[in-house]
């Protein structure tokens, strides 16, 4: 070959972009040498050992995957100054289009710390505990030795900034605000030394401080503009006010290790070969009620762990893409017999004999499906029979139903004689066709003033007399814009039918109005209007949940000119899960509202189930609300509480 062609050819080698690369941080901490030895931990360093063995069985390479861990051959200590430095060398090596994994195994607590940017509604902290942490805690400062919430949130913006996809995993307790105190019950009988059960949490008041030596904090990562979180994915082992165990698993297995619950679950979900990460979250907790139950009969008086997701669970595993595998809903559901339940029903958009499809994932991750018929949808629950094609499958088999489509009686029906405008995008079950017989719009031609939405019948009259009067419709995108608008409000009308009478105890909700730092007034929800803003003045809507339970909650703001915005999920990467609170120390938090003299509320609230799918209500604002946390908790009554509720400020011709 020629030089001067070989030259062109190495150059030209050399511009192509690199390979993607998948990557790990693994950090587990088991001893905390300044802390009291009856605190330290088992099983972390078995986490990121069978950690490492799962992600090399996924493809990743032994030398891509750094371990920070105490008794670990060739690991380096996990004190915070290596964690600070193994960000700093990760993020380096790191960009657009690769793969990070922020695993995080050990102790963790929560405290008050007023240098946070942002609060919680409890007011307290989320803080992962490195190896050299050192207490005691006052004053509303900083933990010495701990990796704080705001430290690892910061970190992964600057990934994100990158083009990295990143998967955070945190086996702690108090971990679901990790990335943005527990009840204390000493366990009288922890188990047999061979069988033991240890929590992770410590509350901030059993640390010392050891020799008094300063820790370093960990290194701020690089300021960097907040970016979508579209390349974003989350698995906590608890709520923020939870403890989570780590115990020999597999039970009943004579060989069996110490692990933490959700490691061991997350090892167990890849053996199936989930093809998005909702369904990795959902084959992990498949694998939780067994050991629940046990733990149950054991520990009757401490509230047990629920897992949290939140993210972009519906792209693919391990992969850098931000299309989603399926926009469409799927439930867990539970076998028995010959029929199917799920946790889903009329506040999800179900109705009774809604054709469904019906999957069964096995052992070897196999899938198997199969349509069906709902027999019966109550408001949160939903029934029917096991198709005849999969009675067959396996004991083992993990149950999902999807809907095949929205019920008719939630469509937005729009008759006209021209194709519906492209891109039209809406949460199930919200949804928009074109008909020719019986409808709810006219979609026609209104001369030179362009285009005009119409209402035929009494209820989208209704709707329409929620929205203020658009301007002209000049072009196929403000069409669109139009018809999602009121596609959401029909939905949200059958919300609030559902929710009619409905209360949920515990939850006050109140409309305030300030001006400055000066509250000036306060109408409390529901109501059917609040006063508007005078010059000056900004209104907010505080919400105080006592309810003893954590809750499913949206909010959305309707302007003056009919835009629809999300007050709660409030940004990219918060969750929709409002903080459990009681009567005593109820969780609190306010947020402001749109500005402008008129406008409109809408809110939907229920208590969250335990290990439940994210519930989202079908309602989402001008920002996308993508970012999902399944959270919880006691479970809360079968039948399940719900409050749904508009309110208007402005004069009477508000929205």
């Amino acid at each position: 070959m020629p030089r001067r062609l070989l030259l062109l050819l190495l150059f030209a080698l050399a511009a192509l972009p690199a390979a993607a690369v998948q990557r790990a941080l693994l950090v587990g901490v088991s001893e905390l040498p300044f802390q009291p030895q009856n605190l330290w931990l088992q099983a972390p360093r078995n986490d990121v050992l069978l950690m490492r063995e799962v992600l090399q069985q996924q493809g990743f390479a032994p030398a891509d995957i750094a371990t920070l861990a105490d008794g670990v051959p060739g690991a380096q200590p996990p004190d915070s100054r290596a964690i600070g430095q193994a960000l700093q060398q990760l993020l380096a090596r790191s960009g657009q289009g690769d793969f990070v994994l922020l695993y995080f195994s050990g102790h963790g607590t929560r405290l008050r710390d007023t240098a946070k940017r942002y609060q919680e509604p409890d007011g307290l902290a989320e803080n992962f505990l490195a190896r050299d942490v050192r207490g005691t805690i006052g004053g509303g400062r900083a933990l010495s030795g701990g990796v704080r919430d705001v430290d690892v949130d910061g970190w992964i913006q600057a990934f994100l900034s990158r083009g990295v996809f990143v998967w955070a995993v945190f086996d702690t307790c108090s971990a679901a605000s990790m990335t943005r105190s527990t009840r204390a019950i000493d366990a009288p009988d922890p188990g047999p030394p061979d069988d033991e059960v240890r929590w992770r949490g410590v509350r901030p008041e059993q640390l010392t401080g050891g020799d008094g030596a300063a820790v370093p904090p960990l290194p701020a990562a690089p300021a960097t503009a907040a970016v979508p979180r579209a390349r974003y994915v989350a698995f906590f082992a608890s709520e923020s006010h939870q403890v989570t165990p780590e115990l020999r698993l597999p039970r009943g297995d004579r060989q069996a290790r110490p692990h933490g619950l959700l490691t061991w679950a997350l090892a167990q979900g890849l053996q199936r070969r989930p093809a998005t990460w909702r369904a990795l979250f959902n084959d992990a907790l498949a694998a939780y009620p067994p050991v629940i139950d046990e733990l149950e009969q054991r520990f009757p008086q401490r509230e047990l762990p629920s897992p949290v997701a939140e993210g972009s669970l519906d792209l693919p595993l391990f992969d850098n893409s931000t299309r989603p595998r399926s926009t469409q809903p799927a439930w867990p559901a539970q076998r028995a017999g010959a029929s199917l339940s799920l946790d889903a029903g009329q506040l999800d958009g179900l109705e009774a004999q809604q054709p469904v499809t019906v999957s069964a994932v096995l052992p070897d991750g196999s899938a198997r499906s199969a349509t069906a018929r709902l027999q019966e949808a109550t408001l949160s629950q939903s029934r029917l029979a096991l198709p005849a094609a999969l009675q067959d499958a396996a004991g083992g088999a993990l149950w999902s139903v999807a809907p095949v489509e929205p019920p008719p009686s939630l469509v937005l029906r729009v008759r006209t004689d021209r194709a519906l405008p492209a891109g039209i995008s809406l949460d199930y079950p919200a949804a928009v066709e074109p008909v020719d017989g019986e409808a709810d719009l006219l979609w026609a031609p209104a001369g030179r003033a362009g285009q005009r939405l119409s209402a035929l019948s009494a209820d989208a009259a209704r709707w329409s007399g929620a929205v203020p009067a658009p301007p002209p419709l000049t072009s196929d995108a403000a069409v669109r814009r139009q018809l999602e608008l009121m596609a959401q409000l029909k939905w949200f009308e059958r919300l609030q039918q559902l929710a009619e009478g409905r209360r949920v105890d515990g939850l006050e909700l109140a409309v305030e109005t300030w001006e400055g730092e000066r509250l000036v007034a306060s109408r409390a929800l529901p109501a059917d209007s609040v006063a508007a803003p005078l010059p000056g003045q900004r209104l907010r809507l505080l919400v105080r949940n006592a309810s003893g339970h954590s809750l499913d909650l949206a909010v959305l703001a309707m302007d003056l000119r009919g835009g629809l915005w999300s007050v709660y999920p409030g940004e990219a990467g918060e969750a929709n899960r409002f903080e459990r609170g009681q009567p005593q120390s109820p969780a609190m938090k306010r947020f402001d509202l749109p500005e402008g003299t008129a406008g409109r509320l809408l809110v939907v609230a229920s208590p969250a189930l335990p290990q439940s799918a994210p519930r989202l209500f079908g309602l989402s604002g001008a920002a996308p609300l993508a970012d999902l946390r399944v959270r919880g908790q006691a479970r809360p009554d079968r039948e399940r509480q719900v409050l749904a509720l508009a309110v208007r400020w402005g004069p009477a011709g508000a929205p």
